[in-house]
């Protein structure tokens, strides 16, 4: 029998090509992120950081950085009597925008999660709002709540006497009602997350409470508003944050007036900014203003052990 000579395969790869491949299995994952790392120390981190050494001090575009130290928050709190007007009116306008809007939005997307003709129709005519342009929605909302328009003119209608019509915007009573109003209109993102959790409540449990005799009203506080406080509780938060965070409407409506009755803690931080060329004071002011947003925020979560249920009887 003739025998086989056995080739041995070297066990080293070619010297040309091993560098180029230990450099790709040592690299090759940190190249592929590479372009997000460098976008977001550039439109994130970068700016971050750079803001917050901004706020210590004192910059006006185009003169020279000055370190003041605390100097900018000292004043912020201790003086600054518009600063504060504005706080107290972005909590009320928070507290009501956040309010009324998730009551809006369950009680639409209750009613839409009925199986209807042209359902599909009705969710789109109400969810449209949402991606209506914010200053688009201002500008139609200007014109409905017009001392002589279409709101005013159906109240005088009803009955009211004309001496009595608010003015809304043009008032330092019914301009914030007007402003918080307005927001109210847009409940379309809200009613699209929780219809989709009300639509991924397990039919058996509605089974369960009919055949134990619950009604609509026992099934609705028994079954479904447990079953939907985890959409519940991300509804709260995402608004929170985007109510505090309200700019454009009060910009195009009010500028803040009249007397500051409608002034916002984004919309001071911007004339701060762009109106007076205080580039330090109002790095301070968002800096501020992301404090008070992680404490609500931090604090929602902690409430949300409470009241927050999960089908797997899980909470936070």
């Amino acid at each position: 029998m003739a025998s086989v000579t056995r080739v041995e395969r070297p066990t080293q790869p070619p010297a040309g090509g091993s560098g180029y491949r230990r450099f790709m299995r040592t690299w090759e994952g940190q190249i592929w992120v590479l372009p997000f790392l460098i976008r977001f120390l550039l439109f994130y981190a970068g700016p971050f950081v750079y803001s917050f050494i901004l706020g210590m001090g004192q910059w006006d575009i185009v003169g020279k950085y000055a370190f003041v130290g605390l100097s900018n928050y000292i004043e912020l709190v201790s003086n600054d009597q518009v600063f504060a007007r504005a706080v107290v009116n972005t909590l009320v306008y928070s507290a009501a925008h956040v309010l009324g809007t998730v009551f809006l939005g369950l009680l639409a997307a209750l009613l839409l999660n009925e199986k209807v003709r042209a359902v599909s129709v009705f969710r789109t005519i109400f969810y449209l709002p949402s991606i209506t342009p914010g200053v688009a929605t201002a500008i139609i909302w200007i014109s409905l709540l017009h001392p002589q328009g279409i709101i005013n003119s159906v109240l005088l209608w009803m009955g009211v006497p004309r001496a009595d019509l608010p003015t809304w915007f043009n008032s330092t009573t019914w301009a914030m009602p007007a402003l918080i109003v307005m927001s109210l209109w847009n409940i379309g993102t809200i009613m699209i997350i929780l219809l989709a959790g009300l639509q991924s409540v397990p039919q058996h449990l509605y089974e369960a409470a009919s055949v134990d005799g619950a009604n609509w009203r026992h099934r609705l506080r028994h079954v479904t508003l447990p079953m939907l406080t985890p959409s519940l509780f991300f509804v709260l938060i995402v608004g929170v944050i985007g109510s505090m965070q309200t700019f454009s409407s009060a910009l195009v409506t009010t500028n803040g007036g009249p007397a500051n009755s409608t002034m916002l803690v984004l919309l001071w931080l911007y004339r701060q900014g762009f109106d007076f060329y205080q580039m330090g004071y109002a790095a301070a002011i968002a800096w501020v203003l992301f404090v008070v947003i992680m404490i609500f925020t931090l604090a929602q979560f902690w409430l949300a052990r409470r009241w927050v249920y999960y089908e797997s009887g899980s909470v936070l």
